[in-house]
């Protein structure tokens, strides 16, 4: 069964108000699922009405996968006693990640309907930089001492891990909390019971300090292929774990930024459907404004060379498409380079090898476009469509200033990314939009001068 049939089959037992069947057929599919179909029910009546029939596991799981407005409506709905049934049933970091988004009459709320170790290992993770790993860990994990048994390392397990997010992978700590080790349930499965955890367990341990940006958090689970990495603090003491869920999160998080500025628009987490007509104006319109006025340099460009331009109109035809170009030209430089820096596959110090890479691309590219152009404007401009203006010396210019202005905006697309990481700056600000505008700024001037050497207007 799609989407479509299984809401067309929810709306039709609520709309037959059959609770036995609603609440079988809610309660047998993934909370993602649930959570998509609720959204997209009427009222929130309905949707409260709708919720109150999950079992608590499934209530939790559908809650966490909720929109943060969905989720405010849902709790001002909710007794304390089933806010405090959703809130026991949710990992801890999913709790963090609900109070960050939560109004203070909210949030004073979740707390009051939580246990004091539960407030405190909240108010933990709450206490770390918004971008940091340590503010999209879990402090739920299983933990091991090196001179365990494996029967005494599953005893405990057995015990603790009910309420762990993972259990998969366990951690070997000392008497410190220091990490010191690490190995899997599959490692104890495949071991005598009265083997000693120092004897299995990896002593390497991969980690990431509290403080690390959250997206190096992502790049290390993706590069070594975990389902979790640890977080240690400051002295090396085992705090939480990053799950690769969360990771997953903070990478659909990053690269939806990266768009966003990309385009020009400032960032925001409102969905787009949710985000009011004056909030979307409000992110746009100060890019706009700001490339708008920059843009007026080509208008001073054409205005200082207007009257040269004047003596070869026909050059005037070819703007859009030189400006479109080198636009192009620059923008997928600095989309390749921008993703490389995200995948930390470049760094500042690599500046000069990008230069020289882009500059062998440009140059191969500018006389691909170059010989094109050129055979289209003898052909079809000058002979097909008979535009007798269109001489070899004009064609010659047009395409001399294609080849050189592919050259420049690769070069200024690979580059400015990189300068604007050097400078502690987003790349992606000066990705397309920015760099579109240089370009065309630089290819007026490449084609005026092109056309004042050659043309000798």
């Amino acid at each position: 069964m799609n989407f479509e049939e299984m809401l067309e089959y929810l709306e039709k037992l609520h709309k037959e108000r059959n609770v036995r069947k609603l609440k079988a057929f809610l309660n047998e599919i993934n909370p993602a699922d649930i959570a998509q179909l609720l959204e997209e029910v009427g009222d929130e009546r309905t949707r409260v009405f709708l919720f109150r029939m999950l079992t608590k596991e499934n209530a939790a799981e559908t809650f966490v996968e909720f929109d943060g407005d969905t989720q405010e409506n849902l709790i001002r709905a909710f007794s304390d006693t089933e806010l405090k049934e959703v809130l026991d049933e949710i990992y801890i970091d999913d709790v963090a990640d609900i109070i960050e988004e939560m109004p203070a009459t909210i949030v004073k709320r979740i707390l009051r309907n939580t246990d004091p170790e539960t407030r405190e290992a909240i108010n933990s993770i709450l206490k770390y930089p918004e971008d940091s790993a340590g503010s999209i860990m879990t402090p739920e994990f299983v933990d091991l001492k090196k001179d365990m048994t494996v029967e005494d390392a599953f005893k405990r397990i057995r015990r603790t891990g009910v309420d762990k997010e993972t259990i998969y992978t366990c951690y070997v700590t000392d008497a410190s909390r220091h990490l010191i080790g690490v190995t899997t349930v599959k490692e104890l499965l495949l071991s005598d019971y009265d083997d000693i955890i120092e004897d299995l367990m990896e002593t390497n341990v991969i980690s990431i300090n509290t403080l690390d940006d959250r997206e190096t958090a992502s790049h290390m689970l993706s590069k070594y292929d975990f389902l979790a990495l640890p977080v240690v603090d400051t002295e090396s003491r085992l705090v939480g774990i990053i799950t690769v869920d969360d990771a997953i999160d903070v990478i659909q998080e990053e690269n939806t930024e990266d768009i966003q500025k990309m385009a020009a628009i400032t960032p925001t987490d409102t969905p787009y459907l949710k985000t009011s007509v004056i909030e979307s104006w409000k992110k746009r319109i100060p890019w706009l404004m700001l490339l708008m006025i920059s843009a007026t340099l080509t208008s001073q460009i054409l205005t200082t060379f207007e009257d040269r331009l004047l003596q070869a109109y026909v050059l005037t035809a070819f703007i859009p498409m030189l400006t479109d170009t080198g636009g192009n030209s620059g923008g997928q430089s600095s989309a390749t380079v921008i993703r490389a820096l995200s995948l930390n596959e470049v760094g500042i110090k690599d500046i000069f090898k990008v230069i020289w890479k882009e500059f062998r691309i440009g140059t191969v590219s500018g006389i691909s476009l170059g010989i094109v152009c050129f055979i289209k404007l003898m052909i079809f401009d000058r002979i097909i469509l008979g535009n007798g203006a269109i001489t070899v010396a004009v064609a010659l210019v047009i395409c001399l200033t294609i080849f050189v202005e592919t050259i420049c905006a690769k070069i200024i697309g690979s580059t400015l990314p990189i300068i604007a990481k050097r400078m502690g700056l987003d790349p992606a600000v000066l990705a397309n939009p920015f760099i579109s505008t240089i370009s065309d700024v630089i290819s007026l001037l490449i084609y005026i001068g092109f056309a004042i050497l050659i043309l000798n207007i």
